[in-house]
């Protein structure tokens, strides 16, 4: 079951519609910087087949489109709460390495 979070944007993205948030497509875009388009999409269709995300396709041009936290996926807002905690508790030495690893990865991505 854990592999249903497993991808470098799956957590990005359940943060992005933490607590009820309905994000539109290019709202979660936007929210995450340094996901390609084909990437989103793809975590995204993981995590609706996975039951975790909902989509509305809203019938218009152009098309719209939405996504949720399914109720399942709702009950993992404690957990993801308790996660960030915890990362928010790291050590100053272990937030600095993480932030420059960031850096250094968001300088090669370009």
């Amino acid at each position: 079951m854990i592999r249903i979070l497993e991808g470098r944007w799956k957590l990005v993205i359940l943060f992005q519609l933490f607590g009820s948030n309905v994000r539109r497509f290019s709202e979660l875009e936007r929210a995450i910087p340094g996901v390609s388009q084909k990437m989103l999409i793809q975590q995204l269709r993981q995590l609706e087949q996975d039951g975790v995300v909902g989509r509305i396709v809203h019938p218009q041009v152009p098309p719209k489109v939405e996504y949720h936290l399914t109720e399942w996926g709702q009950s993992l807002c404690p957990v993801l709460d308790k996660l960030l905690s915890w990362a928010e508790a790291a050590p100053a030495e272990v937030r600095e390495r993480l932030i420059e690893r960031d850096m250094a990865a968001a300088a090669e991505a370009g």
